[in-house]
């Protein structure tokens, strides 16, 4: 028996991949294409594990997903492949699209015909996750309640929208076929091997190069964060025990504007690693235009999760923020390692360019 993951050099899939195979002797097949965000340092103490079979290709290339289902047969495929970030989204939306709607749709057309093709009890017992985001439910207020699986769908970016569509396709290929799918709406991810891009390692990464901490507008904008390994554990658990064709939030009910997650960021490192000259981390804070159309709230309301599967996260928010600035701290090499001309050209072009 053996599990096919897809996007599992990327953060939230490769911190999957490495927690499976921690838990689990049950070998997997990782498909990753290997964009500037896929990374295989982060799964280097699997080199030599037989359990690990990595496969450089895309989830739009048919043939190439046909090939590893039929040659492995998996029980199981979990969806991590995605392009993700909203702000390189609003740069440049076509590759969003094609591989987060026109990709999603081949993979799902290859598992359909190899699912069809299964022995009554595989049948059965295959499962089809769908890793997907708290974006798809749009912007709340500051007093709306958190998003429950029923919240309607109201994406604000190229990126959402295109998650938004790929739920979509996952949920008709249930209802129309009755591919036995599972899908997964996760809170914002924070955690190891996350890539400099986002909130909290960008802020880690410059705050120890002496450079700006760039906010975007007034840094009020509030997300709920969530321990990457708690995700990790939530997706195990649904695969596990989820019912076909259902939706489950998972959130670490740690909602926070972004600023105090800067600040939390500069206190650790002033307690940590202080700078040379005493001076706090918080000097170097700077705030920048806002990017357009930025989604002011997100909450998720995790309580099916609980409620049905028993699922919980095992992090705070304060001991998961200790863990991951202590974990940068400790890995130099892997952060210098994936800043590559093209992240560095990125930062410059989505934060340099702006108007302090």
């Amino acid at each position: 028996m053996m599990i096919l993951v897809t996007g599992g050099a990327g953060f939230i899939g490769a911190n999957f991949v490495l927690d499976w195979l921690a838990k689990s002797d049950e070998p997997l097949v990782n498909l990753d294409v290997l964009t500037y965000a896929g990374n295989l340092d982060t799964l280097r103490t699997l080199d030599g594990d037989q359990r690990h079979v990595f496969v450089r290709g895309s989830i739009g290339d048919s043939e190439l997903v046909t090939q590893l289902l039929t040659q492995y047969k998996p029980r199981a495929v979990i969806n991590f492949a995605a392009e993700s970030h909203v702000d390189r989204s609003i740069h440049g939306p076509e590759d969003f699209i094609q591989t987060n709607i026109v990709g999603t749709f081949h993979l799902l057309e290859a598992v359909r015909a190899y699912w069809g093709e299964l022995e009554e009890d595989s049948r059965q017992n295959f499962r089809m996750l769908h890793v997907s985001t708290d974006e798809v439910y749009g912007s709340l207020t500051k007093d709306e309640p958190a998003f429950t699986e029923t919240h309607r769908y109201e994406p604000n970016s190229p990126y959402s929208a295109s998650k938004a569509a790929s739920d979509h396709l996952v949920r008709a290929y249930h209802h129309t076929y009755g591919l036995p799918v599972l899908t997964t709406n996760c809170s914002n991810n924070y955690g190891p091997y996350h890539f400099p891009e986002k909130l909290i390692p960008l802020m880690i990464v410059n705050a120890l190069a002496g450079k700006t901490l760039p906010v975007y507008g007034d840094g009020q904008q509030i997300r709920d964060w969530l321990y990457v390994k708690d995700h990790c554990s939530a997706i195990r658990r649904v695969l596990e025990s989820g019912k076909l064709g259902e939706v489950y939030n998972v959130g670490g009910w740690n909602e926070k504007p972004n600023i105090e997650i800067v600040h939390t960021i500069c206190a650790l490192l002033d307690e940590l690693r202080p700078r040379p000259d005493g001076a706090s981390y918080r000097s170097q804070i700077t705030y920048v235009t806002d990017r357009p159309g930025h989604d002011r709230r997100y909450a998720i309301d995790a309580s099916k999760l609980q409620r049905e599967l028993n699922w919980k996260p095992a992090e705070t928010f304060e001991t998961g923020i200790r863990k991951t600035v202590q974990w940068y701290l400790d890995n130099q090499d892997w952060v210098v390692n994936v800043q590559s001309g093209n992240y560095r050209d990125w930062v410059e072009k989505n934060y340099n360019e702006r108007h302090a």
